[in-house]
């Protein structure tokens, strides 16, 4: 794989950067935000690296205008020291596909990348999947509900495509973190920050709601009314 990290502790970048090019990847590396977005925006990455806290220009800034200016759909996995879910959802709304918490693992980052860019290269089946008037094209990626688009990042997508399929079956917690994370599953508060920004993108004011949380069992995604 080709990855770009931008990370401004010069110390973390070189032992991320070594770890990565041991295993056979090409790494290139941007110390700002600005730098991270221009190499980001002009080269082609399998995956990228980004740090939230950054000189110049902030995580945040750089995964919003990578996405909704530049229009590039690179994997971006999120380096963060901050430990709250408000935080973690911030980066996932801003199009972070994933994140770590610092300190971390490498070979725990290492693991993240290979899952994002499996699933950024995965090529299925077009199969339309509904459960009220929330509809998902799986091979277009086509969310909708009702007459209007909906966008979300790539996990949500991927625990929005578990319980569509398994709907209206509540789908415990432990099957969807194995679903998404595999055997490096993530802190206890990660599927719950995806959770937010699922229920945020289906379920709007005045619509009703189908992502119901099931205490102490898992989530379902139905029409309560026909329950």
């Amino acid at each position: 794989m080709r990855i770009l990290v931008i990370e401004d502790n010069h110390d973390l970048a070189a032992n991320l950067c070594e770890y990565l090019e041991e295993r056979g990847h090409l790494v290139d590396a941007a110390e700002d935000g600005l730098s991270g977005l221009h190499q980001a925006v002009h080269n082609a990455y399998d995956a990228i690296v980004l740090d939230v806290i950054l000189p110049g220009m902030n995580g945040i800034t750089v995964c919003r205008m990578l996405r909704e200016e530049a229009g590039k759909e690179t994997p971006v996995l999120m380096l963060t020291a901050r430990d709250s879910v408000d935080d973690r959802v911030t980066g996932l709304e801003a199009g972070a596909d994933d994140y770590v918490i610092k300190p971390f693992a490498l070979r725990e980052v290492d693991a993240r990348l290979h899952a994002l860019v499996r699933r950024a290269s995965a090529k299925g089946q077009s199969r339309r999947l509904e459960v009220a008037d929330l509809s998902f094209d799986t091979g277009t990626l086509k969310i909708r509900r009702g007459s209007r688009s909906i966008e979300l990042p790539p996990i949500p997508m991927r625990i929005l495509e578990m319980l569509m399929k398994h709907s209206p079956r509540v789908v415990p917690r432990g099957d969807i973190e194995a679903e998404i994370w595999g055997k490096t599953p993530p802190d206890s508060d990660a599927l719950r920050a995806h959770m937010h920004v699922l229920r945020s993108g289906i379920d709007h004011p005045g619509e009703a709601r189908l992502l119901q949380t099931v205490r102490g069992r898992g989530y379902r995604l139905a029409d309560a009314d026909t329950l």
